[in-house]
């Protein structure tokens, strides 16, 4: 019981830390167009460099707004704008990366740096549900709705579609699996409730979904097995034997198949 007030305790200090912050941050936000206006293009885009070398991603970001703001169309613009993207998403602020790597697009989509673009809107999107809360209290990610990971999975695709031989391609395409598979345990999990709620037919509806959808995933496996045990409940014996036929073929010594411990009684057509 202490132990559990304990954790209570701690997830209110960090909730109550998390609204301090981000209240102390909005009171201090100003303008930064109006601190930079007596500065030369030039000279904001260097402080900009200078404090993102230096791993001050706050003012960089400061920076490199005013310099969007002041000065659109300079001879360093582009280069801010990537530089911008960086420093957002590595200040955490994943939803301004996302939305500051799309508008580079719409801007340069000739540059050489776009596949760079298209990386970085991925990664943002990737990992825009995943907040400072869930770093604390960590939760199986395949049980929420997937959110803007639909998203980082369109982006790197794209990356790959228009950069095949980009060098974040590879990063991109392991990161593409990854999400198939989260997908597929979405899924699964979404399937595996409509089983111990008894509505059968939506959840072998759902794990045939993964299974024609999300081949080659570790989920299928769990899907299959699922869909043997939702058609013996709902008494249909040839599709129960088609998807148990599919299991014993491609897992015949998986542990679904083993662990389906009610023997199969098939009546004989």
């Amino acid at each position: 019981m202490q132990k559990h007030i304990k954790i209570f305790k701690a997830i209110k200090w960090i909730i109550a830390a998390g609204l301090i912050s981000s209240l102390a941050a909005c009171s201090t936000t100003t303008d930064p167009a109006e601190k930079f206006k007596n500065q030369s293009a030039e000279q904001i885009y260097q402080g900009g460099e200078v404090a993102l070398a230096k791993g001050h991603e706050s003012d960089a970001i400061q920076h490199f707004e005013a310099l969007d703001a002041l000065y659109p169309f300079g001879n360093n613009a582009e280069q801010a704008q990537l530089d911008l993207m960086y420093a957002y998403y590595h200040s955490g602020d994943n939803a301004s990366a996302a939305a500051a790597a799309e508008r580079f697009i719409r801007l340069y989509p000739r540059s050489p740096h776009a596949d760079y673009a298209y990386y970085v809107k991925g990664l943002a999107d990737f990992d825009q549900d995943r907040g400072w809360f869930q770093r604390f209290v960590p939760t199986d990610v395949s049980e929420r709705d997937p959110g803007t990971a639909r998203q980082a999975f369109d982006d790197f695709n794209a990356l790959l579609r228009i950069y095949p031989d980009s060098v974040y391609a590879p990063d991109a395409r392991q990161r593409m699996i990854y999400l198939r598979n989260l997908f597929a345990g979405h899924e699964l999990h979404v399937a595996r409730y409509y089983y111990q709620r008894k509505a059968y037919v939506a959840a072998a509806n759902r794990a045939n979904y993964i299974v024609q959808h999300y081949n080659g995933t570790p989920q299928v496996e769990n899907a299959l097995g699922l869909m043997v045990r939702c058609y013996q409940k709902l008494g249909l014996q040839t599709s129960a034997q088609q998807a148990l036929a599919v299991l014993q073929l491609n897992y015949p010594n998986g542990k679904i198949l083993h662990n389906l411990t009610q023997p199969l009684k098939f009546n004989k057509a």
